[in-house]
């Protein structure tokens, strides 16, 4: 089994970034992790700051992947185009958000994402990339 984890803007800072939201662990550092915990998976990751590369690169996974963990970020708020992108392809993809998307500022309870994904895990903290994995297994 073959899934691809697209990460979006500012998750390349995770770690450092508002690290009592975030946790102080880089997700280079989880994603080892994952690799272990899963050995029969072939995990692969790839981060982006810039909506088009992101958008790109879930095109490019479509029937290549049986599964897509996406965390859009802002994007998942904003993003028309990212949405129309899940919307496209045949392999199914679940949105993960670390924090509690609903318990923050109103703008980020609003996924334009969510509603074009198989299912939404939010905040759950880094476990949520876990919980995903465990749903295209079963």
């Amino acid at each position: 089994m073959k899934i691809l984890i697209v990460n979006g803007p500012n998750l390349n800072m995770l770690g450092l970034r508002e690290p009592e939201i975030y946790g102080r662990k880089s997700f280079e550092e989880y994603f080892e992790g994952l690799q272990m915990e899963y050995p029969g998976v072939t995990l692969h990751y790839f981060q982006s700051n810039h909506e088009g590369d992101l958008i790109d690169k879930i095109q490019e996974a479509n029937l290549n992947y049986q599964g897509i963990i996406l965390n859009a970020g802002g994007y998942s708020h904003t993003s028309i185009a990212l949405a129309d992108a899940i919307s496209a392809v045949e392999t199914a993809v679940v949105e993960v958000h670390i924090s509690n998307i609903y318990s923050r500022e109103a703008y980020r309870k609003n996924s334009l994402t969510a509603s074009r994904c198989d299912g939404c895990i939010t905040g759950l903290g880094l476990k949520g990339y876990a919980l995903a994995i465990e749903y295209f297994i079963d």
